[in-house]
């Protein structure tokens, strides 16, 4: 009699634990009865029928964080770049949660992935390295429709990380140093041609001050001439004297080079100064 009134106790206590269930704040649970869906259970206190309704899942409706896991991409230019993601999704109709898709959460975490490899396909390197913010709402919007059929409202999805893959990277610096070098080449041959240029142009000033000295003593050589010539008539002596000192003048120079080791002067230079000067002694 004892064992049997223990094993009613049990009894009874199984079964009211089977037909009254709280579910806490934040999730959702899905009842079915005899197999088939039978109702939503939102938060509070429940009673079922014992034996026949059985609680077939707990859903949470709190915001679900989804880690997409990281992933090589191929670019349209065939550069490999190395992705990941992390959305934020919620539940909002939990029998289409359960009964629409096997696993709603790897179910969006592939569906990230594969829209993710198919956006970063269309662009090249460049473009994928810099359109985060295209990378992300056009992502945004590829999955928005088709996890609304399984009962989720996609909050939010945000690119993580976009970066070349370690031998993409080692190619992309080889290239950045290549261009450097390049440039700098273009830079220094640039300076050469400009350093030239001014060179040049020096030497053509020069030459021109040069030209313009000559031409200057020139006139001024021929100027002196012709007053000479013009008193010569009259002043024999002293345009005697002119030559002469020219004579000398030019004598002294030659002695003055560093090039020169010998002077040769006249046999009898005071017979040729007197020659120049017209026999007089001065």
């Amino acid at each position: 009699m004892e064992v049997v009134s223990i094993v009613l106790i049990v009894f009874l206590f199984i079964t009211l634990w089977k037909g009254v269930r709280i579910v806490p704040q934040g999730e959702e649970w899905v009842v079915e009865r005899l197999g088939k869906y039978l109702t939503t259970l939102l938060p509070g206190l429940h009673i079922l029928v014992p034996y026949i309704d059985r609680l077939a899942y707990k859903v949470t409706t709190k915001d679900l964080i989804l880690d997409i896991p990281e992933q090589e991409v191929i670019t349209r230019d065939n550069a490999v770049l190395i992705t990941n993601a992390i959305a934020f999704v919620k539940v909002t109709d939990t029998q289409s949660a359960v009964y629409g898709v096997t696993n709603f959460q790897l179910a969006v975490m592939n569906l990230v992935q594969t829209s993710l490899r198919a956006i970063i396909g269309d662009m090249d390197l460049d473009q994928a390295l810099s359109s985060r913010d295209q990378i992300k709402a056009r992502l945004k919007e590829s999955i928005a429709d088709d996890v609304s059929d399984w009962g989720l409202t996609l909050k939010s999805v945000e690119i993580q990380d976009i970066k070349p893959s370690p031998t993409m990277q080692k190619s992309m610096e080889l290239q950045a140093a290549a261009e450097r070098e390049r440039k700098a080449t273009v830079t220094r041959a640039e300076g050469d041609k400009q350093a030239a240029i001014l060179e040049a142009e020096a030497r053509l000033e020069s030459a021109k001050r040069d030209a313009e000295a000559q031409v200057r003593l020139a006139s001024a050589s021929a100027e002196a001439i012709k007053r000479v010539a013009e008193s010569i008539s009259e002043r024999e002596l002293p345009a005697y004297f002119l030559l002469g000192e020219k004579y000398i003048h030019a004598l002294q120079e030659l002695s003055k080079s560093s090039s020169s080791k010998t002077v040769v002067l006249p046999a009898d230079l005071v017979k040729s100064l007197e020659g120049m000067l017209g026999g007089r002694r001065p």
